[in-house]
């Protein structure tokens, strides 16, 4: 099958099979392996992208199903060398351990981000309970999202 979708701003288009996900295009087609390969199931988040604003376990998403959508991956994130609020938020404040986690997380937290720019405490648990990380204990990730000035995509 013929799909056709925007990939980190930029008009794309593949010949695919049914079967394939959205992970594995990402990483195997595009070259985006940013977006890591966690469990395969949906369960930790490793994967996790924007499809049309909202967060998604791209392992779970057949590619069919992002026919004419717009897709960001966290290799979209960062504009002319520059990181994004909430890169430099996580780099800052140290919440980026081994990093396996980092991108599905900075994905999860763009996501709530642009739904909403002032999240509690409990918002913020509660947007990146599907993305598991085992290093940080999650204080610094929730401190690091808890400092973002969040205006959108800028990259002052």
């Amino acid at each position: 099958m013929y799909i056709e979708f925007t990939l980190n701003g930029k008009k794309v288009s593949l010949d695919a099979q049914p079967q394939w996900t959205l992970l594995n295009v990402l990483r195997e087609h595009f070259d985006l392996t940013g977006t890591k390969k966690g469990c395969e199931t949906g369960e930790c988040g490793a994967c996790t992208v924007i499809v049309d604003g909202k967060n998604v376990n791209s392992c779970m998403v057949l590619i069919g199903s992002v026919q004419g959508k717009e897709v960001t991956t966290i290799e979209g994130l960062s504009q002319n060398g520059k990181l994004n609020p909430i890169q430099k938020a996580f780099a800052e404040k140290a919440a980026v351990h081994c990093g396996y986690c980092t991108p599905g997380m900075i994905m999860s937290v763009k996501a709530l981000l642009d739904e909403n720019p002032k999240p509690s405490n409990e918002e913020i648990k509660t947007a990146i309970s599907g993305n598991l990380c085992r290093c940080t204990g999650y204080e610094q990730i929730i401190e690091a999202i808890e400092a973002i000035d969040w205006e959108g995509d800028c990259n002052d």
